[in-house]
């Protein structure tokens, strides 16, 4: 499952991403989203659990909790139709 975490502080990386989620079960990838001019991290980033089960319980238990000083928003990420790509943001 790939899940959409989102109101990141901007110190997090992949590393930080990865042990939270890692506490719920397996992670297959994590990874923040940069900014490609400023190098900056844009807050947000995606992390990828092969285990369902797992990914459903760390969405549960982590969205809307506290992780640096901030409340992250965490769902599961959905593609949109007929393009493959995951939107996060619209929900489509």
């Amino acid at each position: 499952m790939n899940i959409f975490v989102a109101n990141l502080n901007y110190r997090i990386r992949r590393e930080n991403l990865e042990g939270i989620f890692a506490e719920y079960g397996e992670v297959a990838s994590a990874r923040v989203i940069f900014d490609r001019d400023t190098k900056r991290s844009k807050g947000y980033g995606f992390v990828e659990m092969p285990n369902e089960e797992e990914a459903r319980k760390a969405i549960a238990e982590l969205n809307g909790a506290e992780w640096e000083g901030k409340a992250i928003l965490v769902k599961e990420s959905e593609a949109r139709p007929g393009s493959g790509v995951v939107d996060a943001f619209s929900g489509e």
